[in-house]
């Protein structure tokens, strides 16, 4: 297991500008293999009790529609309505309907075997059942699909799942979704939606995500970490994660390796991080 460190300094007063403080250490980050990240350390880093994961590229080391449209030959199709969305020509909800379209025939046994080995993020499991014995609430909040994110549910006993409800019809795709489409402003409602239903103040809850429909809700959280995310993501987060696995934002709680427990198991294959290029 590779080496690491993490160095937590306590510093008295206040800056003229938290922002332009983030901003310089952001760039340092950026030009080194070293997460720099700056909380105001008050009652609420101590007392966090929800956190909440993107799980594509988050919680799992892929992105399940990829996988889907590879295995129905329609790679390349999917790409480029991908890359359309990205730039601004159609917006996310026209995006994923007209993706979901191509994978209309697939057979569950499919989605069957891929949720069999969905490549669960370095970490996950350590953090997961860390915050569990603290009495975190654990949820996922994902643009992909319940189908995978329910075999995570059991896997790793997580508290909520929103995610986008696949139909089928005689065992294959229909090409269609049941209900809302979970977009980046649906996954800030439905974070604000489980704080309060928990009771708890929206600086209580932990937000993890990469990608730009994660932004909402990652400056919505009282903690919002950009997980081995693209710049223009990590500048929109409270703070960044792209050297380390997601049991990392143990460091940002307070909590040393020798009071976390070392292991946590699960029958699905944990994956190591890439560690993201400043590109």
């Amino acid at each position: 297991q590779q080496a690491r460190s993490a160095f937590q300094l306590h510093v008295s007063g206040r800056p003229k500008s938290v922002g332009t403080l983030r901003e310089e250490l952001f760039k340092i980050s950026l030009q080194t293999e070293v997460d720099v990240a700056v909380q105001e350390d008050d009652l609420f880093r101590r007392n966090r009790r929800l956190i909440l994961f993107d799980m594509d590229s988050t919680l799992i080391q892929c992105e399940v529609i990829d996988e889907l449209a590879k295995c129905a030959g329609v790679g390349k199709q999917v790409a480029e309505i991908t890359e359309a969305a990205m730039r601004g020509e159609i917006d996310f909800q026209e995006s994923f309907r007209r993706r979901m379209r191509l994978l209309k025939g697939m057979d569950e046994s499919v989605l069957q075997g891929i949720a069999d080995n969905l490549p669960i993020t370095e970490g996950a499991p350590r953090l997961i059942a860390n915050l569990k014995t603290l009495g975190y609430k654990v949820g996922i909040l994902s643009g992909g699909f319940t189908y995978f994110a329910r075999r995570l549910q059991k896997e790793l006993g997580i508290d909520y799942v929103h995610a986008n409800e696949l139909d089928f019809k005689n065992g294959k795709l229909t090409g269609e979704v049941k209900g809302t489409i979970v977009d980046a402003q649906r996954k800030a409602e439905l974070l604000k939606s489980i704080a309060a239903s928990e009771g708890l103040s929206l600086k209580q809850v932990i937000a993890v995500g990469d990608g730009a429909n994660d932004i909402p809700m990652l400056k919505l959280a009282g903690l919002g970490v950009a997980f081995h995310a693209k710049p223009k993501v990590k500048e929109q987060a409270s703070v960044g994660i792209s050297t380390l696995g997601l049991d990392g934002i143990l460091y940002l709680l307070g909590i040393r390796d020798h009071e976390a427990a070392a292991t946590s198991s699960t029958i699905l294959p944990e994956t190591p991080v890439p560690f993201r290029s400043k590109l």
